[in-house]
């Protein structure tokens, strides 16, 4: 039996159904806006001033590229964002009294559209780096490595991105994996080898897509989002080497907006100190050892 999925114009078979209905309900809901309310929880105790310079009153909006999970997706029964990402915020805003309005960005211009103050804050899997960090602040929350998605019994014996010379590979726009693989392909032309063959998309979820339709040879991403793929499609895929360049993720905030920094950070270390942090680990079944301490 196969599964039709008209949107891409591509039959899967039911062994790939995982990756075909999480791409199918984002990409519909991306069309549509992507958005997303979350209320606040009456048993929270509201225990930090929020800013006084937000979009909406009594809401924190929030931008998000919801096409990277476990760490910001769109729920296929709700059609709202989740994941391990969505929910600290929320946590977070909680603590502040205020309500979570999810809008979905895209990933290449989310720090510029979080400067043009489309959002108040930006949660994303986004990798601290030199070059994020001259247009906006980060509170460190996550940690994540780089690591390669590769077909089940890696039949190119595909071990780091030293073996991608002449190989096709899935990347996301806008990520440090993508520079990562910019200057491995320069690498590659220097010594006399092949370049990279790179396909980049816009979201992660059409990213894995091609290698569940055996169009590229590997994808590479944050290591959580291949230990994600490797559960929703046991026996499909398998880790390509070792998890490499482990580096802090941050929440952003706009460089000059003390206060919003202030109050996110405070409302952060509520959710520490009280140990929802710790639970949200639990529940994703992320790896400990990506905690911040």
């Amino acid at each position: 039996m196969l599964f039709s999925f008209s949107k891409r114009g591509k039959h899967l078979s039911w062994r790939v159904l995982g990756v075909a209905v999480v791409l199918g309900m984002t990409m519909i809901l991306a069309a549509c806006g992507g958005s997303g309310d979350t209320p606040t929880d009456s048993n929270v105790k509201v225990s930090v001033t929020p800013p006084a310079n937000l979009i909406t009153s009594g809401t924190l909006t929030v931008g998000s590229d919801t096409t990277y999970p476990p760490q910001e997706y769109v729920d296929t029964t709700t059609g709202q964002p989740t994941g391990f990402d969505i929910e600290l915020i929320t946590e977070m805003a909680k603590r502040m009294g205020l309500k979570v309005q999810v809008q979905k960005a895209g990933f290449d211009t989310i720090i510029d559209d979080l400067s043009a103050k489309r959002y108040d804050v930006v949660i994303s899997a986004l990798t601290i780096n030199d070059t994020r960090e001259q247009k906006a602040k980060f509170i460190p929350y996550f940690n994540a490595g780089q690591s390669l998605l590769v077909q089940k019994g890696n039949p190119l014996g595909i071990k780091s991105v030293t073996d991608l010379c002449g190989k096709k590979v899935g990347v996301q726009t806008g990520t440090v994996e993508l520079d990562s693989l910019n200057t491995a392909t320069k690498t590659c032309t220097s010594g006399g080898k092949q370049a990279i063959q790179l396909t980049v998309l816009d979201q992660q979820t059409d990213v894995i897509q091609l290698l569940a339709d055996k169009r590229v040879d590997a994808t590479y991403q944050d290591s959580p989002v291949t230990d994600y793929y490797l559960k929703l499609n046991p026996g499909q895929f398998e880790v390509g080497g070792v998890i490499t360049d482990q580096a802090p993720e941050g929440i952003a905030v706009r460089k000059d907006d003390t206060e919003m920094y202030t109050a996110l950070k405070a409302a952060y270390d509520e959710v520490k100190k009280d140990g929802t942090y710790d639970k949200l680990f639990e529940k994703w079944e992320l790896n400990p050892a990506q905690k911040i301490k």
